[in-house]
Formats: structure tokens, sequence, C-alpha cells
């Protein structure tokens, strides 16, 4: 499962790890909000519907800037704007230190939302368009597992701080730490080079400026509308499992505050393995097959967490399982939106398509608390993640199969998306029978 990496060539590795560090660090930055927000309430009185709109906020801004940096990278290059977005994700991260009100938070979280979302477009793009086809949806899937790294990461120093200094002060030397992922940029500069298939397209038709609505012309427009489907399904799932399992755990299951901590422990644990499984699997089996069947897992699984009376050993080893097939589906979807789009638009479309999923996505948690009104909350839980499953499959039936596309086809680009709006799959590309290892 992990030969693959050997394999990689020294740019290949350098481009990786810079990918790498940045999904981790822009997780470690976005996740620090999230470990604040008790203090935060407790500090300035904000209530939870204050603290919920914030998240929000993020999330909407998120896929505004996904769609922003990604038609800057299709014009000005992956590796500039990359740098950029890191630089302006820590900016705002570190400015939230300085905040004394609800809106001034809000402010410059929004911002910083800007360059959350951009990060993730630029550098699925970026990865996907340097790693050979044999071997890119296990390189390209294992990025997710640089959430679970920053995540951790982001719990650790609040445990430290917090435990160290006052409440007051700690939240803020928190959100200070958040200017490190800086010094990434100075060693991209130093290492990253542009992918070569966007620098032969750069180079082709440097006179070629797409449109923000390029995403949306025919022949792109049903892929685009596909792939976004596929996005919300994905998210809207992962959502409701991530903001509600905490309070089901509590309110529901009546575990304790270290229990519950445990779960999240092996859930986070569960997310870094699940990164892997789904690179493998999508080389191996196919992105298609891999969608639909880890959304069909994740359905069985959440019924049996939510509708059916389960023990404290089998609610840890289900938060293993969970946390495996969340980051399976959501890890799959850096390569895969890569290969359905042509070069010349492929980071515009990927910052539109997979933040706006998210964004969409968003509205699912709060449709549980909704039905968590007329039906229980495990119930209302299931209802509303099975129904984003459903979509994910819906939309993986209707979307082409990618596995083995050569990105580095430049001319035929527009012939691939041109199959790819009728449903058709050309394997323009390097063999991917017997050992795929």
């Amino acid at each position: 499962m992990f030969k693959w990496y050997t394999e990689l060539t020294q740019p290949e590795k350098r481009t990786y790890w810079a990918c790498f560090s940045g999904w981790g660090l822009d997780a470690m930055d976005t996740q620090m909000y999230a470990l604040a927000i008790p203090t935060l309430i407790a500090l300035w009185g904000m209530t939870r519907g204050e603290a919920g709109l914030l998240g929000t906020t993020v999330l909407i801004m998120a896929s505004l800037g996904g769609w922003i940096a990604g038609i800057l990278a299709d014009r000005y290059g992956r590796v500039r704007i990359l740098q950029i977005t890191i630089l302006w994700f820590s900016a705002f991260t570190l400015l939230s230190a300085f905040t004394h009100s609800f809106w001034q938070l809000m402010f410059t979280r929004g911002l910083q939302g800007l360059g959350f979302g951009g990060e993730w477009a630029v550098g699925a793009v970026l990865i996907s368009e340097t790693i050979r086809p044999q071997v890119r949806g296990r390189a390209v899937g294992s990025l997710q597992a640089g959430w679970a790294v920053g995540y951790g990461v982001a719990v650790l120093l609040s445990t430290l701080i917090f435990n160290t200094l006052e409440p007051a002060l700690a939240w803020r030397v928190l959100f200070a730490i958040g200017l490190l992922p800086t010094l990434l940029v100075l060693w991209i500069r130093r290492h990253i080079e542009e992918a070569p298939v966007f620098a032969q397209t750069r180079a082709a038709s440097a006179a070629d400026r797409p449109g923000i609505w390029a995403v949306f012309a025919r022949p792109l427009r049903a892929t685009t509308l596909k792939a976004i489907l596929l996005t919300f399904g994905i998210y809207g799932g992962n959502y409701v499992m991530i903001t509600w399992l905490p309070a089901y755990l509590k309110l529901v299951l009546h575990l304790s505050i270290t229990n519950v901590g445990g779960y999240l422990a092996i859930n986070i644990l569960g997310s870094f393995a699940g990164a892997f499984l789904n690179g493998w699997m999508a080389d191996r089996f196919g992105r298609r097959r891999t969608f639909i069947v880890i959304a069909c897992l994740q359905a069985v699984a959440v019924a049996i967490y939510t509708l059916t009376p389960i023990t404290l050993p089998v609610t840890l080893v289900l938060g293993f399982v969970l946390g495996t097939l969340q980051s399976g589906t959501a890890a799959g979807t850096g390569a895969y939106l890569a290969e359905l789009f042509p070069t010349r638009i492929r980071a515009s479309a990927q910052g539109l398509c997979g933040n706006a999923g998210r964004a969409v996505g968003a509205i699912m948690p709060t449709l549980v608390g909704v039905l968590g009104a007329r039906v229980e909350l495990g119930a209302a839980m299931g209802l509303c993640a099975c129904a984003s499953y459903l979509l994910v499959v819906t939309a993986a039936l209707l979307l082409p199969e990618t596995r083995g596309r050569n990105l580095s086809q430049v001319d035929g680009d527009s012939d691939v998306a041109a199959a790819a709006e009728a449903g058709e799959a050309p394997m323009r590309s390097v063999p991917v029978h017997g050992d795929v290892r």
C-alpha cells in the first residue's frame, strides 16, 4: 500500500510534502477556532448561534476562495498562488488573535476562510498534475492524512497552552501560533516548480485566459454540476457526523468527557488511515467504484451507530470505522476532480466543485437540528447522513471513470471534456492492469 512513495521522483516527493504540509497547517489553523470556541463563549458571552454562524461563514468564504484561487492559479501558476493562499490564511489567523468582539472575529475568520478554500484547491491540482497516473490516487488521496495530522497538532498545542496560560491569554497565543505556516512558503519558493503539464499548456496558449464562468460553458457544464453533487453528498454526510457526534455521544449514549475524548482520538486515527485506504482502492478498483463502495459502507456504519443500541467497545470500534470512511470519501475528490477537467481550467474547476460542495453540505447539520426537534437525534443524524451518501452514489454513477488518465496529453484535453460530458472515459494514458501496487 505504501510502496508507491519509494517510486516517486525527487521533484514528485518535494511537491508531495509541500502539499501535505500545506494541508496539515491549513487544518491546524482552521481547527484552532473550534478548540477556542468554549473559551470565547465564556469570555465574550458569545451565543451558540453566533459560534455556529462563524463556522458557516468560513465554509461559505472557503467556497468562494477556492474558486478565486483556482481561477488565479489557471492564469498565474499553481506554485505562486499556493504560496499566496498559505500566507493569506496564516496572516488572518494571526490577526484573529487581536480581535475583541464577535464582529471583528467574523471579519478575520471570514477572510481566513478564503485562504483555507484556496490552499486546498490549488494544492490538489498541483500534486495531481505532478504525480504520474499509476499512483496518482494513492499520492493525492494520502494528502487527506495531513488534515488529521494538523488537527492533532492543534489539539496538542491547545492542551499545552490552555493548561499553561490563563484562558483570556491562551486563545490569543493559540491563534498567534497560526503564523508558523509562513515558514513553509520559504521552502516552497526554493524547491517547488510548476508541473510540466501546466507549463506546456501555458506555453502553448499564453494568450488564452479562460473566463470565470468557463467551468459552466459547454461541454463542461453537466460535468461541473455532477461533480458539485458528488462533493455535496460527501461533505454533507461528513459534516453531519463531525458536527453532531460529540453531542450524540454525550446526550444520547451518555458517555463521560473522558470517553468522548477517547472516541475523538480514535476517530482522528481512523481519518488518518482512511486517506491511504481510499487512494489504494481508487488506483486498484477505479474512482467511481471506490466512491460507491465507501458511501454504501458509510450508510451502513451510520445506521448501526445512530439507530441501534451499542455498547462502549462497539462505539469506539465504529468511531475508527466512521473516521476511516469519512476521510476516505473526502480523500478521493482531489485526484478525481483534477482528472475530470482540462488543464486550462482545471484549478478553477477544482476550486469551485470541491468548495461548493463544502458550502452546500453545510446545510445538512442545520437540517439535523431541525429534524431533531421532531424525532430522536440519532434518527435525524442517520436520515440526513444516509441521504447524503445516496447523493454520492448517484453522482458517481453519472460521472465517468478516470483511473489512469494521463493529464500530460494537453492537445486532447478538450476531447476529454467532451467525452466526460457524454459519459465516456477515453483512456489515452498508461495502462493500469496487472501490477498496481
